[in-house]
């Protein structure tokens, strides 16, 4: 018998579960266009290294019933985010682990996944698992991404008495607009509203 062959972006994910099989692969970064939008400006998507993912089915058996379909998807990357703290780029790994329950139709998705901590989806005969494997990544990227020490001197970059304006000379001091105290007008305010 010829073995079943699988297209990632097309799969007939019922079919897939059922078989108990395992795919596996690499992914180009600039495949993942939604990720890819989220990453720093400056970063050379070519350059990263790809994307490792594989997904496995399996049936878990009842009492009652028909067995639950699940599909047991793994991936991880590294991505150039770009630092909240100096905006360059930086390097991180995101690494995803899932399990999801796959039933017969979307009212069945839904009412499950109201109900329950399970993510669950409805079967489809063309079932895009790069976009799943997208969504993933997406959801497990960092919130506030950052170096553990950043390339440029941020600190005393945000100091106010070592700030200098970015188009002046080398040797050249900016003259900086004297700045307020918030506390100060906050008080001088209150003071008008009595």
């Amino acid at each position: 018998m010829k073995a079943r062959t699988w297209a990632p972006r097309k799969l007939d994910i019922g079919a897939f579960i059922d078989s108990g099989e395992t795919l596996s692969g690499e992914l180009a970064v600039t495949e993942l266009t939604r990720l890819a939008e989220g990453l720093a400006a400056d970063a050379d998507l070519t350059t990263l290294p790809p994307v490792h993912w594989s997904v496995t089915g399996r049936l878990v058996a009842q009492r009652v019933g028909e067995p639950q379909r699940w599909l047991d998807l793994r991936g991880e990357g590294e991505f150039a985010w770009e630092c909240q703290r100096c905006l360059s780029a930086v390097h991180l790994p995101v690494a995803i682990e899932r399990c999801i329950r796959f039933v017969a139709d979307e009212a069945a998705a839904a009412e499950l996944d109201a109900d329950s901590d399970d993510d669950v989806l409805a079967v489809s005969r063309n079932f895009d698992l790069f976009e799943l494997l997208e969504d993933e990544l997406i959801m497990a990227s960092p919130i506030v991404p950052r170096h553990e020490r950043c390339p440029t001197d941020v600190e005393r970059l945000m100091r106010d008495d070592d700030a200098v304006a970015p188009d002046v000379g080398e040797g050249e001091a900016a003259a900086e607009p004297e700045r307020k105290n918030p506390f100060a007008i906050l008080a001088q305010l209150k003071k008008g509203e009595s």
